[in-house]
């Protein structure tokens, strides 16, 4: 039976318990005296629970704060990507999201059965999945970058999964990264800025590097202060690294100039790094608190 939620999430800054101070709370499946059985001995809690892995079915699908659809969005779950239930209830699944380890709550509705090995991840910055293999069918859904596929059968230039019918352009092997992070990154330029996104309609700055190195095939924490220990530091940035500020992050796509997505904007743009520094330091943001080079 399905146990009723103990509370939301505390504060971003608190953890679980003061005895579990090196734990990272955002990646800590725990919450209010219960914890995932594979933290017994690791947490205290009350209660060790089995947990329970579904893929999201779902373009899209905020992972919050709180069991809310008013809650802040923490980060989001695309299409085909695994999320390790820990307890359920009222329409709610607290949870981690595998991909970046991230722990919230996610619509219940959103989230299927037993997770599936992908064969593709959608490469464009976003697709349609469409009813039947043609492009005057109806479509299931817009699909962003990364989502991941499994590929069922072809016919023409389309590719069916469970998300729809695909065209097989728009689609990359899971095995066939994408060579240039700082490429993938631009094409999400005029993006709005989102908090907690990650997809093509909305992204904030870490989710914009995450996705970037996400169709590079790397691996990517989801806050720009865990991004910060990626890579080596540099004094001279060039393109590719990282620019860090309080909070915030960018990519160099060259010498001068950078890409991010950013609250002044509202959007995904291109600055120099000249102006940008400037600007966020006349605001009260400081000055960068580090450069990393990934390669």
């Amino acid at each position: 039976m399905l146990q009723p939620f103990h509370g939301a999430l505390q504060s971003r800054q608190a953890l679980p318990t003061e005895s579990v101070t090196l734990l990272d709370h955002r990646l800590t499946l725990a919450r209010d005296g219960i914890a995932a059985r594979s933290l017994e001995g690791i947490v205290p809690a009350e209660r060790y629970l089995e947990t329970t892995l579904h893929r999201t079915v779902v373009p899209a699908s905020a992972l919050r704060r709180a069991p809310s659809a008013t809650a802040e969005q923490l980060d989001q779950l695309l299409f085909g990507e695994v999320f390790e239930v820990l307890e359920q209830a009222d329409g709610w699944a607290f949870g981690r999201a595998v991909r970046d380890g991230y722990v919230g709550f996610v619509e219940a509705r959103a989230l299927g059965g037993a997770p599936q090995a992908a064969t593709h991840t959608v490469r464009a910055l976003r697709t349609y999945g469409f009813s039947e293999p043609s492009i005057k069918a109806a479509p299931t859904g817009l699909y962003s970058m990364n989502a991941l596929l499994v590929a069922e059968e072809r016919e023409g230039r389309f590719v069916n999964t469970a998300g729809g019918w695909f065209v097989e352009d728009h689609l990359a092997a899971v095995d066939s990264a994408h060579p240039d992070p700082v490429a993938v990154a631009e094409q999400f330029v005029g993006t709005p800025y989102l908090w907690g996104g990650r997809e093509s309609l909305g992204i904030d700055c870490s989710g914009l590097v995450q996705q970037a190195l996400y169709a590079c095939g790397r691996p990517c924490p989801r806050d720009s202060d865990q991004q910060a220990a990626l890579g080596e530091p540099v004094q001279e940035p060039r393109r590719g690294d990282l620019v860090f500020w309080r909070g915030h992050v960018a990519v160099m796509t060259s010498d001068e100039h950078l890409i991010h997505a950013n609250a002044w904007h509202m959007a995904v743009a291109i600055e120099p790094l000249a102006e940008a520094v400037a600007r966020i330091s006349s605001r009260g943001g400081g000055e960068p608190t580090a450069m990393r080079r990934l390669d």
